[in-house]
């Protein structure tokens, strides 16, 4: 990924007002950083290495981040309603078993929300979230919800986890609060935006790696020694892979926008994923106990990444790239 752009020169300013914390979302969406372009408009890549870079800066500042601009691309793209000047937003779509919303019709424009909704990330903070829930009829749809109303209940529940422990994703209850319906059911899976976003979440997961091979590398100098010198070499293989498929989805989404990504997007999550796994083993060897115990920034990214790439869902993502992969074109050779 090229040279800085003035985006991304802005964030780093930021961070460096901030000396040894992160800034908060709300000043990245004050200082305009948050207005990224959208998938498959043409500067696919753009977006991405903003994500990165606030990645490589913070994994659970860039878990807000990444969130709040999905949505902000979701009600672009299904014509939601528009996002008010500096409001935060969250992207709340994970649906285990135990924490489904029901969304109830008012008979007017709105909807009502009952249930639960694990993993809100960032709940304490954010003004509004897109979620998706279930239509008394079975069917999946979004809605845009304002979080500080009756009705909306944040709790302390559903994160013990010490990895990513800062992005606050808990458990919210939902007992009749009002929300707008966003698109029509199913157009959150059905829409392109679907799995040109989820590739989007490789760009965090990349970004969280890189940030980990900066601290490597700047503990690398003239007096290395062979080993460690080594594991910078192997680090470096794995990221300049990895980015270099980043780069090509980029340019593939861009060129079909509104075809469906899902095979390209698994592509790229678990080529990332695997090339931050080595980032993170190759580190860990390389820098021993000190740095990881007494710098704050990487350790925290080294507790946050593991946590945070389990977004992938490992084997089930493999089976299903490889039953793509027996109807479509091998596409291997270069």
């Amino acid at each position: 990924m090229s040279a800085l752009s003035s985006p991304v020169a802005q964030l780093h300013e930021l961070a460096q007002a901030h000396g040894s914390t992160s800034p908060p979302l709300r000043q990245l969406v004050a200082s305009g950083l948050d207005r990224l372009p959208l998938p498959g408009g043409g500067q696919t890549l753009a977006r991405w290495r903003m994500l990165g870079e606030v990645a490589a800066l913070d994994l659970a500042l860039a878990k807000l981040f990444e969130g709040h601009t999905d949505a902000l691309a979701i009600l672009a793209e299904l014509a939601g309603p528009p996002a008010e000047a500096g409001s935060l937003w969250g992207t709340w779509c994970a649906e285990p078993p135990d924490a489904r919303l029901e969304m109830r019709s008012t008979g007017g424009a709105r909807v009502r929300l009952s249930g639960r909704k694990a993993w809100c990330s960032g709940a304490s903070e954010l003004d509004h979230a897109v979620v998706s829930g279930w239509t008394a009829d079975g069917q999946p749809w979004l809605a845009a919800v304002a979080l500080q109303q009756a009705g909306v209940q944040v709790t302390r529940e559903g994160w013990p986890a010490v990895g990513m422990a800062r992005s606050g994703s808990v458990d919210v209850l939902f007992d009749g609060a009002q929300a707008l319906p966003v698109g029509a059911p199913g157009d959150y899976l059905s829409r392109p935006g679907f799995w040109q976003g989820g590739a989007g979440i490789a760009a965090c997961w990349f970004g969280g790696a890189v940030g980990i091979a900066r601290a490597l590398r700047s503990r690398c100098g003239e007096r290395s020694d062979a080993h460690r010198l080594a594991h910078l070499g192997a680090v470096d293989a794995a990221l300049r892979a990895a980015r270099a498929l980043l780069r090509e989805t980029a340019d593939w989404i861009d060129a079909h926008p509104r075809e469906n990504a899902q095979a390209r997007a698994m592509i790229l999550r678990l080529a990332v994923e695997q090339a931050a796994q080595q980032v993170l083993a190759h580190a860990g060897r390389a820098l021993g106990a000190g740095p990881l115990c007494r710098d704050a920034q990487l350790a925290s990214a080294v507790a946050d990444l593991p946590i945070y790439l389990r977004q992938s869902h490992a084997e089930r993502d493999l089976e299903t790239l490889g039953r793509l992969r027996l109807d479509e074109e091998e596409g291997w050779m270069p």
